[in-house]
């Protein structure tokens, strides 16, 4: 059994979704946006194509748990949207939707949306309610102060 949970997070930048687009369809910016405590590696060798069926492989630490964790992109329009789902890590259910769109003031509104469950229920549940939420809460807290200091 899963139970599923949604993370959501919006986000104003400056400049055009074509303008911002290009730092998110490089794989390897996640390394700068992740807190550095989790050790994230993008094992993927680059030039990584972005496309739908795009497979990358990271490789981090989780409170000093080694991990590897493979994610597919699924769905990938330049400039408005895309989407990567775990295939293998350490959740039992990671769908993870990016979407630009005009700010209204020559920005971007960049919302993330985090459909994800844990394994192991209902111990997953309870590691959710402990540590998981709070930890997801800090990642995307520190990826928003990151994102704004590169594309400011």
């Amino acid at each position: 059994m899963l139970r599923y949970h949604v993370l959501r997070r919006e986000q104003r930048l400056p400049g055009t979704p074509g303008d911002v687009f290009p730092f998110f369809a490089d794989a390897h910016n996640l390394e700068a946006i992740t807190p550095p405590l989790l050790g994230f590696q993008v094992v993927t060798p680059q030039p990584i194509e972005m496309r739908a069926g795009t497979l990358i492989e990271y490789r981090l630490r989780l409170h000093g748990v080694p991990l590897r964790w493979l994610t597919r992109i699924d769905e990938w329009t330049p400039g408005v949207r895309f989407v990567d789902s775990q295939l293998a890590g350490p959740y039992g259910l990671w769908h993870h939707t990016h979407e630009f769109e005009p700010g209204g003031d020559g920005g971007t509104l960049m919302r993330d949306t985090v459909r994800y469950a844990l394994p192991l229920w209902p111990l997953g549940e309870i590691a959710h309610r402990l540590v998981v939420r709070r930890d997801l809460a800090a990642i995307f807290d520190f990826r928003a102060r990151a994102v704004a200091q590169r594309l400011t």
